[in-house]
């Protein structure tokens, strides 16, 4: 009983020292600086990625029609280009959950994507019976059902019928196909689907972002991990085709290009020799008592700055993972993705930096209760209880985390 009053004092002290923590993004970490040298180092990088692009990819296209954003990746294949991704897109630290700390977006996936964002990942576990977006507990952060979430998805590529758009779900607690591809069918967003050529091994060349529009399969889907079923082929296992470089990084200066998964290859250059998609792992944490972690606000914008000069700059290491493969990485995930923003190193990694359309504009502040213009007095106050009742909630699920291991932020 001591050691549990002992455990619930020290998460009480976390939790008020979560609610603390500094707000505003920049050069929190070791004295590095927020966008100072953002600007001069991103001509810099502009030049250099644009240089690199081939011939074939930077020809003028001779259609009008943007994918993705910009005309210019129509003819590119799926794999020739950098899809920028969020990281736990489901759990928002917003007015919606009294700025949660356990939170990793400020916006949600919708918005994300008119934004530009193509790559959306979340955790998915099953409570009581049904698929939720829950971040490690859904007694911590539950972002509602997989079904409406995939529902809100579909709606939004029902009205964006040139964009191709890629889910990345962490399989918590080993559901099977099955199991998902009920939900995916219930959706409906099923029907947007892709089954790749290959569903056993790497693929060397997947379809241009054309031909994924013109067959309107234009969802790819990636579950780690999760066993093949030809019953629902465009369930793809993640790790046959993709390679993650290491996640839990504490410290800006730790951020690299080694391959971390799958277990079944040695290195990430025998996994870009055998055709893996490359995806960094691009979020820093911020280390607290009992093992746990919470994403590191206090560092964003030089986190998530496009900058090729700064360390821990997501710029830095999109420049030091294309060198060190020989080839730029294919996906990029990132906490809070309109700081930065994020978009920018995706356009300098696609040679389309400055020529993109379609885009909706989205603050690239951090967004706190004081500046979400979108709460009023009154609604504060609501956000004010729902915050103080999310981080008691937060305790609880905390201690009973304690008692059986650290809590790791995936």
């Amino acid at each position: 009983m001591r050691s549990f009053a002992f455990a619930a004092a020290a998460i009480l002290s976390l939790v008020s020292s979560s609610q603390a923590m500094p707000q505003n993004g920049g050069g929190g970490y070791g004295g590095y600086g927020g966008q100072e040298s953002s600007s001069s180092s991103i001509s810099v990088a502009v030049a250099t990625s644009a240089s690199s692009v081939s011939v074939a990819e930077a020809a003028v296209s001779t259609s009008t029609t943007a994918c993705n954003n910009s005309p210019e990746l129509c003819s590119r294949n799926y794999n020739n280009i950098t899809h920028m991704g969020a990281h736990d897109v489901a759990f928002l630290r917003d007015s919606t959950t009294g700025y949660s700390t356990s939170g990793n977006q400020f916006y949600n996936a919708t918005v994300a994507l008119s934004a530009g964002i193509r790559l959306l990942q979340a955790q998915v576990h099953n409570s009581n019976g049904t698929l939720e977006l829950c971040h490690t507990s859904c007694l911590l952060l539950d972002g509602g059902s997989l079904e409406s979430f995939l529902k809100e998805i579909k709606t939004w590529m029902d009205a964006n019928t040139n964009e191709v758009v890629t889910l990345l779900l962490v399989n918590s607690d080993d559901e099977s196909a099955t199991t998902f591809g009920s939900v995916f069918s219930s959706s409906g967003i099923d029907t947007y689907g892709y089954t790749p050529t290959s569903t056993t091994a790497p693929i060397a060349t997947w379809p241009t972002l054309q031909t994924l529009i013109t067959a309107n399969t234009r969802l790819i889907t990636f579950i780690a991990s999760i066993d093949y079923d030809s019953t629902y082929p465009y369930l793809l296992p993640e790790f046959t085709y993709v390679f993650e470089t290491y996640f839990g990084v504490l410290s800006l200066d730790a951020f690299n290009c080694t391959l971390q998964r799958p277990s079944s290859v040695d290195s990430a250059s025998a996994a870009v020799s055998s055709n893996y998609m490359g995806l960094i792992n691009h979020f820093a944490d911020t280390a607290q008592s009992f093992g746990i972690t919470i994403p590191d606000v206090s560092n964003i914008t030089t986190t998530n700055s496009a900058a090729t000069d700064t360390t821990g700059a997501l710029g830095t290491q999109a420049e030091q993972c294309k060198s060190e493969w020989g080839i730029k990485p294919t996906f990029i995930l990132v906490d809070f993705f309109n700081v930065g923003p994020s978009i920018d190193t995706a356009d300098i990694m696609n040679g389309i930096y400055g020529e993109t359309t379609g885009r909706t504009n989205v603050s690239t502040s951090v967004l706190t209760a004081s500046s979400d213009s979108s709460s009023d007095s009154s609604s504060g106050a609501s956000s004010l209880g729902l915050g103080m009742w999310k981080n008691w909630e937060w305790m609880w699920a905390m201690i009973g985390v304690v008692a059986v291991g650290n809590l790791v932020w995936l």
